[in-house]
């Protein structure tokens, strides 16, 4: 496997992130919730990025690109619906390219954001979700220290069907 790093999303990735997002758009569309057409298009792309990248300089979430060796795109990794205060916890979503699935980015992108999510944002603890069918996506999870919390019936609208989901969490301190 080749060795990844993560960096925060800037402005300056929306070229080479919408290129990503269009190549990879069926893949994930057909493994999580889909996004309007209108993400697809470049100058609204354009502006989501603006607007990720300010609510990151306001601590509502961290948005981070996975990288290979050739500072090449392979995944998103991200720190969302961040809660400060009494609860200090943050949500984990990720996604891979299909043309690198099965080569271990994802368990070592959540090495990575667990470190950053520890040391940089000074988080307590991190919650994940998937389906019950992403075995994968579990295992990872698992290998990273995260327990099992709660499996949820019929609690996600997706492709036409309401889906069940499985929760998870990891205490960071």
């Amino acid at each position: 496997m080749t060795k990844i790093s993560i960096k925060l999303l800037e402005q300056l990735d929306e070229n080479k992130l919408f290129k990503f997002e269009l190549e990879n758009r069926d893949f994930f569309e057909s493994k999580s919730l889909g996004r309007d057409d209108s993400y697809y298009n470049f100058d609204n792309f354009k502006e989501i990025i603006k607007e990720l990248v300010e609510e990151q300089q306001k601590d509502m979430v961290y948005m981070y690109l996975i990288m290979d060796s050739d500072k090449e795109i392979v995944g998103r990794i991200n720190l969302v619906s961040i809660e400060r205060g009494n609860l200090n916890k943050a949500e984990l979503g990720y996604r891979i390219a299909e043309k690198h699935q099965g080569k271990g980015y994802a368990t070592n992108a959540i090495k990575l954001i667990l470190n950053e999510a520890t040391n940089a944002h000074k988080l307590h603890k991190i919650e994940a979700g998937t389906s019950p069918d992403n075995i994968g996506s579990q295992i990872v999870l698992i290998k990273n220290g995260f327990q099992f919390i709660e499996r949820y019936n019929q609690h996600i609208y997706q492709n036409g069907r309401w889906v069940d989901s499985i929760s998870f969490e990891k205490i960071l301190d």
